[in-house]
């Protein structure tokens, strides 16, 4: 061939090349103005540059092609076809919007795709057997959508896949033996579905595999050994689900393993003793299964152990005494068995231990007079047993104790008055089914958050004491079936109790009893008897109180002397000596890069360490204000102890709060970063000195200046709603929401605080129930103190506390409501009072004028909507939003 005829072929080539290149260029930057125009992106326009969208947001190219496309968390929602037009496309993330219909069939062509994440939407339909074209793919999420049908056996050829994640969805057929072809595997999840079958023993072959999760499906059959042969695997989830047979041996070859979670399903034998060859293990729950035989002492081996639940089996014998090993160990669960022995005094000198469920089985020793050694325990469970002797009064050094069980068992004795030491306790008391005399102790008053109070079945006499209706959040009282005299307290939580929490008591009058304290027999002479006092003990008593009261005197004196030269010595510590050491830091990042070198992480921690930098204490985190020696300001969020399990996943916790500081509204408050220093977790956020809401209502030295405003008010509170509601419907329940926990930016634009927090405490999917009561009193919905369940309707109920604070400026819980009313009982309860709406709210924003009272009245109606004490009818966020907004347009 003559070499210019050559040379023009070259160039023709290079030319239509250049021609396709241009053409490609051409057609990204149009179809990205379609996309922008159909979804209502801002951002998304022209200027003189040709590749100027390579500048968008959420559009990242090479040499002018699109390659990533990320626009996850924007509320989205319309015609995703165009999408496939961008045929250079290696990253689509779709996740976290509105889309609804099918999947686009389309989306098959796109053949560069090594990444698709179309998660948390509302996409229904089967999942596209086109998607098996998608020879590249590495990621593929489809997860919480409606999707149906089985997953496609077409899907055999996408050998690179690392991770699959199709949960959450209305799948149905078995597991594909395919998945087995997938040697490269990291996370496969596809639980919360329909599939049916067996595990695939060929899930063996995945040798790259960290993370299973199968909970929430219809699959039977055993528990394939295979699965333990993956050296690499961490997590193992298959609760809830037809499993059978024994637990392989082969478990304990499996090193690196973290959590296991098998419970709720049909499994039989005993636990290997191979578990204790996994020393990395930190949960372990098999509860709800038909599990026998002893315990094995050899869960002592496995130190990083945080939660052990074998709740509701056949284990007999007793609690290892080697269990006082596992110092990290936070929650021990083995109800529901035929355990007996001792209570393991071992078990309690644990540091960590947060939760003791020894309930329903047959332990019959006594309760250690050491039972509080640890000081972090809250919930201590030992209903339905055998335990004898009496209650020790060292049970007051349980301070954090939330929840007390000790009904169905033989104790005997007085009830300790230490019991009112433990003001925390506000889930239940319980002391039911005993053999307990005497009388109640006052000190019991003093427990005002207690919710459930059972003494019922004991031999406990005298007068219920008025100082009871100190306990102002009772909901549920039973004093049935005791030896009590005398009138019922007048006290709202007794009075609407119903007859039978007081029957069985031949001496008890009064509400809500039908029995008259005017019709109760009596002899004269046992009222002489009772009015006769002798005027020598009178003066006996004189004497006596005289003496008590010099000694008294005397003592006080001594203490306040004592006092002022401990407060004295205190003041005069200087800086240096109260913070004398330097923090070691285990690791820390700043995700805004432009702020990386403007943070010091030592100067954060050293903060954390001086009371008097302390900004707010709430329920799961204290906020610091932290002085960086740039001249940045910030607010730094110290974790409470709660759940050590953070600190043990340390990974983990950093792409949780890595993913959560890119979430995007204008209502949630991001974080910037974290630092981590021994064991202490700082979430680190822009600081905000406008303060919180709590603060701009309720505190006058925090507003000198302000005037009552009530637009203002009311865009903070639909701010708050549409905060929630985001939240809402990226599947994050909130754990705390308050006043306390909303943030004002310099234009008092709300910021909902905490969310983090609710991301990283709440226990990953597979479990059973949170470990702590979640919420600050006041805005903790009724319900949760049975179910302990946190919930998107608990959050609405929530939210409806700080949208009645911001209508009455009146505190959640105030002594002026009266005993037992916080401030939902106390406007649900104003017409009963001869009340009207106008007089619960505000009369300096309400009085203004009659457009401002009209939109107050209307936003009341909500607030009550909000506040039902059924779960069930209270509206979805989206909805109060909704609502609200109608409110200004009206």
């Amino acid at each position: 061939m003559p070499f210019l005829s050559l040379l023009g072929i070259l160039l023709f080539g290079l030319l239509s090349r250049s021609q396709l290149v241009i053409t490609q260029i051409v057609n990204d930057q149009e179809t990205l103005l379609a996309i922008g125009k159909e979804f209502k992106i801002s951002g998304w326009s022209l200027n003189s540059s040709s590749d100027q969208y390579c500048t968008w947001p959420g559009i990242f190219c090479n040499n002018s092609f699109v390659e990533r496309l990320d626009l996850s968390s924007h509320g989205l929602k319309g015609n995703l076809t165009l999408i496939s037009e961008l045929k250079s496309l290696k990253w689509l993330d779709l996740s976290f919007n509105n889309f609804n219909g099918i999947i686009p069939p389309s989306f098959g062509n796109l053949s560069e795709l090594e990444f698709l994440d179309l998660s948390f939407n509302s996409f229904g339909g089967t999942i596209p057997v086109e998607f098996s074209r998608l020879r590249n793919l590495r990621a593929l999420n489809v997860s919480n959508n409606f999707l149906i049908g089985v997953v496609p056996q077409e899907f055999e050829g996408l050998n690179n896949l690392q991770e699959l994640q199709l949960f959450t969805n209305r799948l149905n057929g078995s597991i594909p033996m395919w998945v087995g072809n997938l040697t490269s595997l990291r996370v496969f999840t596809a639980y919360e579905n329909e599939l049916t079958g067996f595990i695939p023993d060929k899930l063996g072959s995945f040798t790259e595999l960290q993370l299973l999760n199968l909970h929430s499906n219809q699959l039977e059959g055993s528990i394939p050994e295979s699965i333990f042969s993956m050296q690499k695997l961490e997590t193992l989830v298959l609760t809830q689900n037809r499993l059978s047979g024994y637990i392989p041996r082969s478990i304990g070859n499996c090193k690196r393993l973290s959590s296991i979670r098998i419970g709720d399903n049909g499994l039989i034998g005993g636990i290997p003793r191979e578990i204790g060859n996994i020393s990395s293990l930190t949960y372990f729950e098999a509860n709800n299964n038909n599990l026998s035989g002893e315990i094995v002492a050899e869960f002592s081996k496995c130190s990083n152990l945080t939660l052990l639940n074998l709740a509701s089996n056949g284990f007999t014998g007793t609690v290892p005494l080697e269990f006082g090993l596992l110092s990290n160990l936070q929650e021990l669960i083995v109800s529901g068995n035929d355990l007996f022995g001792d209570i393991p005094i071992s078990i309690l000198r644990g540091k960590n231990l947060n939760k003791l469920d020894l309930s329903s089985n047959r332990f019959n020793g006594t309760i250690p007079e050491s039972i509080c050694s640890t000081s972090r325990l809250q919930f201590l469970l030992l209903g339905q047993n055998s335990i004898r002797g009496e209650i020790p009064h060292e049970i007051g050094n349980c301070t954090k104790l939330l929840e007390l069980q000790l009904g169905s068992n033989y104790l005997i004795g007085n009830i300790p008055p230490e019991i009112g030491h433990i003001k925390n306790l506000q889930i239940a008391l319980n002391l039911s089914s005993n053999h307990l005399v005497g009388e109640l102790p006052e000190e019991l008053g003093r427990l005002d958050k207690l919710v459930s109070l059972d003494v019922s079945n004991n031999q406990l006499g005298g007068n219920i004491p008025s100082a009871l209706k100190g306990m102002m959040s009772l909901i549920e009282v039973n004093f049935s079936n005791n030896r009590f005299s005398g009138p019922t307290p007048s006290f709202v939580p007794f009075q609407k109790s119903p007859n039978s929490s007081f029957i069985g008591n031949k001496g008890l009058c009064g509400e809500p009893l039908s029995v008259s304290c005017g019709n109760l027999n009596g002899s004269a002479s046992d009222d002489n008897y009772h009015h006769r006092v002798s005027y020598r003990i009178i003066l006996a008593v004189i004497g006596s109180g005289l003496a008590v009261f010099a000694s008294v005197t005397v003592v006080v004196l001594l203490f306040m002397m004592r006092e002022r030269q401990e407060k004295a010595a205190k003041e005069s510590k200087t800086v240096d000596e109260e913070i004398n050491d330097s923090p070691v830091i285990l690791a820390g990042n700043v995700f805004v890069e432009s702020l990386q070198q403007a943070i010091d992480f030592e100067a954060v921690a050293k903060a954390t360490m001086k009371e008097s930098n302390k900004l707010s204490i709430g329920t799961f985190s204290s906020v610091y204000k932290a002085d960086m020696p740039s001249g940045m300001i910030l607010s730094v969020r110290k974790l409470k102890s709660m759940d050590k399990t953070i600190l043990n996943h340390q990974s983990k916790m950093i792409r949780e709060v890595e993913k959560l500081s890119k979430l995007c509204h204008d209502n949630l408050m991001r974080p910037i970063g974290f630092v981590l220093f021994e064991d202490v977790v700082l979430l680190l956020h822009h600081y905000f000195p406008n303060g919180t809401l709590a603060q701009f209502l309720h505190d006058s030295t925090k507003k000198p200046d302000y005037k009552p405003d009530w637009p203002a008010r009311l865009a903070i509170a639909i701010g708050v709603a549409e905060g929630l509601a985001f939240l809402h419907n990226v599947a994050i329940i909130h754990l705390d929401i308050s006043s306390g926990n909303v943030v004002l930016d310099s234009n008092f634009n709300p910021l909902v605080g905490e969310v983090e927090i609710s991301k990283l405490l709440d226990l990953s999917r597979g479990t059973a129930s949170i470990s702590a009561v979640a919420g600050s009193f006041g805005y903790i919905p009724p319900e949760y103190a049975y179910t302990m369940q946190v919930t998107a309707p608990g959050n609405v109920y929530s939210y409806g506390v700080v949208l009645l604070e911001i209508l009455t400026t009146q505190l959640p819980v105030d002594e002026a409501f009266g005993e037992g009313i916080d401030l939902v009982k106390w406007v649900h309860t104003a017409p009963a009072r001869g009340e009207t709406p106008e007089q619960i709210l505000d009369a300096r924003l309400s009085t203004v004028s009659f457009g401002w009272r009209k939109e107050m009245l209307a936003a009341l109606k909500v607030a009550l909507l909000c506040t039902d004490s059924t779960p069930a009818k209270r509206p979805k966020m989206k909805n109060v939003v909704e609502m609200l907004k109608e409110i200004t347009q009206n």
